[in-house]
């Protein structure tokens, strides 16, 4: 399922709720469901930009961004659980979003061992910059060493 119809979902089942006879009650408590979603939305829309920007986001950037969407998933599935009965939350909406969730902490593991890949790497070429090179060989190896004897006499 995604983003845009569990958003619909969300949008659908909020009005729902205003419609019932304890409307008053609820529709302050099931509302409180948007402030997520639309946090949601807002992360999925910066990652979607960056998938399509030139300038591409480093592993880095992409784990922090995944570690804050698996969070807002983890707020999402917390208050769904907790105000399904409540809210009269469809069981489409909650396994739709619990599966997006799944997914969500898929990429977000991938993402984030790449980028600890990445740190180590640039870590262990700043140690063997900093610790002499290794050499300055072309493939990074020790190099060229000795000495070269130009000819004597007439060329």
């Amino acid at each position: 399922m995604s983003f845009k119809t569990i958003a619909a979902a969300a949008v659908a089942f909020a009005g729902a709720t205003l419609v019932a006879a304890p409307a008053f009650a609820q529709s302050a408590e099931c509302g409180e469901i948007q402030k997520t979603l639309q946090s949601r939305k807002d992360l999925v829309a910066k990652a979607n930009s960056a998938s399509n920007s030139k300038k591409k986001m480093t592993p880095q950037e992409a784990c922090a961004l995944f570690g804050k969407l698996q969070s807002n998933g983890v707020e999402g599935i917390k208050w769904i659980t907790a105000n399904k009965e409540w809210c009269s939350i469809p069981d489409s909406f909650a396994e739709g979003f619990k599966a997006d969730h799944n997914k969500v902490s898929g990429i977000r593991t991938k993402i984030c061992g790449i980028a600890a890949q990445a740190s180590k790497m640039e870590a262990q070429a700043k140690s063997q910059a900093q610790n002499g090179g290794g050499g300055g060989g072309l493939l990074g190896g020790p190099g060229l060493t000795g000495s070269l004897k130009m000819p004597q006499g007439a060329l």
